[in-house]
Order: structure tokens, then sequence, then C-alpha cells
């Protein structure tokens, strides 16, 4: 079986996502080992944790693009939109984590995280339910 390549980029993102959640492993167990407390900061936890689901999160969505019925180009824009927002996400938590600038990012928010948070839903989101929609061309109807 032949992969496309729409499917063997985003199976490249997620190990490179699972990576990341390994190397913010260390980063996690540094922290908890010289804290005082030993435990991480909020954010470095939250980094590692996303990065981990999220990696499996791409792991999945490449399975709905190599199952999709849509062109490659569709797949991969989708594939590409959800990577990107997973990966936007856990570098947010590394920069609060690394700042150690709040506990809560949505203490305060501003203007521009909530845009970001409507940006993210839309994006995850619509393209999610254009990868299920060609999934559901292809192997359901």
């Amino acid at each position: 079986m032949t992969l496309g390549l729409d499917t063997r980029l985003t199976l490249l993102a997620a190990g490179l996502i699972f990576l990341l959640a390994l190397l913010l492993g260390v980063w996690k167990y540094r922290q908890m080992a010289t804290s005082p407390e030993h435990v991480a900061h909020p954010y470095v936890d939250i980094a590692h944790r996303s990065a981990l689901m999220y990696s499996f999160a791409t792991l999945l969505v490449s399975v709905f693009v190599e199952l999709s019925d849509w062109p490659t180009a569709v797949n991969a824009t989708c594939a590409g939109i959800l990577v990107f927002f997973f990966v936007a996400a856990i570098g947010s938590y590394i920069a609060h984590g690394a700042r150690r600038d709040t506990t809560n990012q949505f203490e305060h928010p501003d203007s521009g995280l909530r845009v970001a948070m409507i940006a993210l839903i839309v994006g995850e989101v619509g393209a999610f339910v254009v990868l299920l929609a060609g999934f559901a061309a292809a192997q359901l109807l």
C-alpha cells in the first residue's frame, strides 16, 4: 500500500509533535527535579500533555486524510490547518511556561487571545468537518 503525500506529511507532523512531547517531558522532569515543591510550572505540564495528545490527534487525522474522497490538496490543506493550530497552542503553552507569567492565560484575556481562540475553533472544527465528510463520501456513501 502506498500512502498519499497528504497522509505521509500528516504522519510526519504526528511524529514531530510526538518528538516535541518527549522533549517537553525532559523539561517537565527537570523542573520537577529542581523545584522545592517537586512540580513543574503548570504551563510546562500543559505543554507536555497537550503535545502528547495532539500527536495522537494528528495520527488520527492522518487516517481521515488517507481515507478521504477529496483531492490531495484539500486533504493536505485541512490537515495543515489542524496541525498549525495544534502546534500554535503548544507553542503558546511553552511560551507561558518559559516566561512563568501566568497559571491561567484566560484570567486576563486580551482581544488577541479572543481572536486566536475564534480562529482556532473555526479552523479546527471546519477542517475536521471537511475531512470527516471526505471520509464519509469515500467509505460510507
